[in-house]
């Protein structure tokens, strides 16, 4: 059985219905998705849950308060991670918290 699992980034203009890839491979599937807020990356996280992954890792444009929302939305069963940066460089050197909050 492979293993499930997600990258989700954000960033403005992003549409989850057109920006989303997934790539096989031998033992692990990638599911990418970008999205242009934290409120469509809790309800993408949850969607990628249900299909079964269980570990989604975050792109640095997540700030601390992104990071905890997408916890929250998937629960304790499903491992969230993230890339970091305090201040995100592609952003105006802002956290993700003060754009997609």
């Amino acid at each position: 059985m492979k293993f499930e699992c997600a990258f989700l980034y954000v960033a403005p203009g992003c549409d989850p219905a057109k920006d989303v890839a997934r790539i096989e491979g031998d033992s692990i599937n990638m599911n990418v998705v970008g999205m242009a807020n934290y409120a469509q990356a809790e309800e993408i996280a949850k969607e990628m849950a249900a299909k079964g992954c269980s570990a989604i890792e975050l792109c640095a444009g997540f700030g601390n308060e992104g990071i905890a929302r997408i916890q929250r939305a998937v629960g304790p069963k499903v491992a969230v991670g993230a890339v970091k940066f305090d201040f995100h460089p592609a952003f105006g050197f802002k956290s993700g918290d003060a754009l997609f909050g």
